[in-house]
């Protein structure tokens, strides 16, 4: 994922690679997919149908809110910090403080998560970090408004509060708007735990199983600089022509759905005379986003294939990831969201998010939920109504309670 753009954005990006209002596009599985997988788990289900999960409800502090739980005050005080990705600081304290209140062990370690290591049988981990924007923070109607509210301070709450209730482990990322450091970070140096839970908006009653990998890279090429009227090509010219090879290589029917094809983007482009006046260079900066029928290889290979002139130097890719409807994560979440009422929708992103860094690294179950429209991902208007972030609460609650068992 290159440092400049978001983790977890859709099919479409801003023309200059950074920043702008993006919408997730998040497409449910396959009908006949998604039934077989339900039938082979409907006995399950059924008979698990009576299973209550038994959790304390949390309080109202007298420093809270008025009119507020404490979960909703935890969601309150975060979307209230401001929290762009290199700057979460002031909300992991605030994080940090909620566990301490709760006699949990936990730190912020060297690269700004806060960890709180516990019942290792579910690990519950959403980021910090938001884009920016000044969503001005209120609650009107049962409903907060703020910048991070969907995005994922909403998941990223829900979680805290489902770990302190259910007695499992907790990890706030850092950037994952940008780099996904936090998530790198935790890969490299944590052991593996028995399942993963991400946090990203899918609803309340929708699990996403699944994100199109991203790779990205610059094109760099240089040629002698000459008049205008010789028929060679300069480097200009070069990166044009291999851009458009490699954009029409992929130009393939989208009947199957965006999610399973390859989305390519050029997000910068620069060419011209070098200072000295004896050259042309020209530089692309390109993005990739892969379905899980390819590789990122595949792609590279490609890319590199319609090469005439200059390189490509690729930044380090995140793998796409499809997880089975029939983990032990996505069937708890089944039988926790009928449970709750609802009927649990299976969903793929056109994004990419820290799933996809969890996955390539642990051999586990793992699924992405939390509360929250994905279509008001970092828009001005973001959203989420407390009613819909508290029966998230109670789903992953009953989720982390089966798992453990």
């Amino acid at each position: 994922m290159s440092a400049e753009l978001d983790a977890d954005e859709s099919e479409d990006v801003a023309a200059d690679g950074e920043g702008g209002i993006e919408t997730e596009e998040a497409h449910e599985l396959d009908p006949e997919e998604a039934t077989e997988a339900a039938a082979e788990l409907d006995a399950e289900l059924s008979a698990e149908a009576s299973f209550v999960p038994d959790h304390d409800v949390f309080e109202v502090e007298e420093n809270l809110t008025d009119g507020l739980t404490e979960a909703q005050a935890l969601l309150a005080d975060l979307v209230s910090i401001p929290s762009p990705s290199g700057e979460e600081e002031a909300a992991a304290r605030r994080l940090k403080a909620f566990f301490e209140a709760h006699d949990r062990d936990v730190w912020i370690d060297e690269i700004g998560n806060v960890r709180a290591p516990a019942d290792d049988s579910v690990l519950l981990t959403s980021h910090i970090d938001t884009v920016p924007g000044d969503v001005p923070v209120k609650i009107e109607n049962g409903v907060i408004w703020g910048r991070g509210s969907v995005d994922a301070t909403g998941p990223l709450a829900s979680m805290a509060v489902a770990a302190v209730e259910t007695g499992v482990s907790f990890v706030g990322v850092v950037g994952e708007e940008t780099s996904s450091r936090g998530a790198w970070h935790l890969v490299e140096n944590r052991d593996q735990p028995e399942a993963v839970i991400n946090g990203e908006p899918s609803g309340w009653d929708g699990i996403t199983l699944g994100y199109r990998g991203f790779l990205s890279g610059t094109y760099v090429s240089t040629s002698e600089l000459g008049h205008s009227s010789r028929p060679e090509d300069n480097a200009i010219q070069s990166a044009v022509n291999w851009w458009s090879s490699v954009a029409d290589f992929f130009d393939e029917d989208e009947s199957d759905g965006v999610f399973d094809t390859v989305t390519t983007k050029p997000v910068r482009f620069d060419g011209g005379p070098t200072e000295d006046g004896l050259a042309v260079e020209s530089t692309v900066d390109v993005q990739f986003r892969v379905p899980p029928k390819y590789s990122i290889d595949d792609i590279r290979e490609v890319a590199e294939g319609e090469l005439d002139r200059g390189s490509v130097h690729w930044e380090k890719p995140i793998p796409p990831v499809m997880t089975s409807p029939r983990t032990e994560v996505a069937r708890a979440f089944r039988v926790a969201i009928r449970q709750a009422g609802g009927e649990p929708r299976l969903l793929r992103k056109t994004g990419t998010s820290d799933m996809n860094i969890f996955a390539g690294t642990w051999d586990c179950p793992m699924a992405t939920y939390g509360p929250g429209d994905s279509d008001l991902d970092h828009a001005p208007n973001e959203h989420l109504d407390l009613a819909e972030y508290d029966s998230s609460i109670d789903v992953l609650v009953d989720v982390c309670e089966r798992l453990m068992e």
